[in-house]
């Protein structure tokens, strides 16, 4: 059983992943994020840093993937299958040139290639954790990294409000295996009681694929 967790910063996925890791005992992988050199560079200068940090993301995870897949029992904390979507993002913001563009798919290409390659070639269940744009926004305050903040940013926040509405039209065109979309609005998984609620739907849509 692979399961992959997907949604923007601050909606909870990191959470929702520990919470799936330990409910099936299985390994989690998370998003290479306190680590990384490259993310506070970054949000303090996106047009130099864009394409790096795109490259950083993917390398990492498409190793996180192949190792996913060839293990084949664990949970990943956001996966190469939504890579594409902040690279588009920064395309679209003019951080990532029409060449750099080119190279990316290039790369991204091989890549997804190569998985498809795989005994196993793709999760058993993408679970999508979503929540309104103001709930998003609260959560991002609260965990407190300061490149994170938007207050006095409005290109940081408008930034946010694109990748909040880019991912729900990702969420619908997602193909590469059956999905789910949980909402951690309604069942913050601060409380137990809606953690048993959360857990039990990915429990059922398991069910149902197998």
């Amino acid at each position: 059983m692979v399961i992959i967790t997907a949604g923007m910063i601050g909606v909870g996925k990191t959470t929702l992943t520990e919470l799936v890791a330990k409910h099936f005992g299985t390994q989690a992988f998370y998003e290479p994020v306190g680590d990384n050199p490259v993310l506070p560079l970054y949000y303090k200068d996106p047009k130099q840093y864009g394409f790096l940090l795109q490259i950083f993301f993917l390398n990492r995870r498409f190793s996180m993937i192949k190792k996913a897949l060839a293990d084949d029992n664990n949970v990943l904390d956001r996966s190469i299958y939504e890579d594409e979507l902040f690279t588009k993002e920064n395309h679209k913001d003019g951080n990532i040139s029409d060449m750099e563009m080119d190279v990316y798919h290039n790369l991204l290409t091989r890549m997804m290639g190569e998985l498809h390659e795989l005994p196993k070639k793709a999760p058993d269940l993408m679970v999508y954790a979503d929540a309104d744009f103001d709930t998003i926004l609260h959560r991002i305050r609260k965990r407190g990294r300061d490149y994170e903040q938007f207050e006095e940013n409005d290109d940081l926040y408008n930034y946010y409000h694109k990748i909040w509405s880019a991912y729900r039209q990702w969420y619908e065109e997602y193909d590469e295996s059956p999905k789910l979309r949980v909402d951690l609005q309604k069942y913050d998984l601060e409380d137990p009681k809606n953690q048993e609620i959360v857990l039990k739907q990915i429990e059922n849509a398991l069910a149902e694929i197998r």
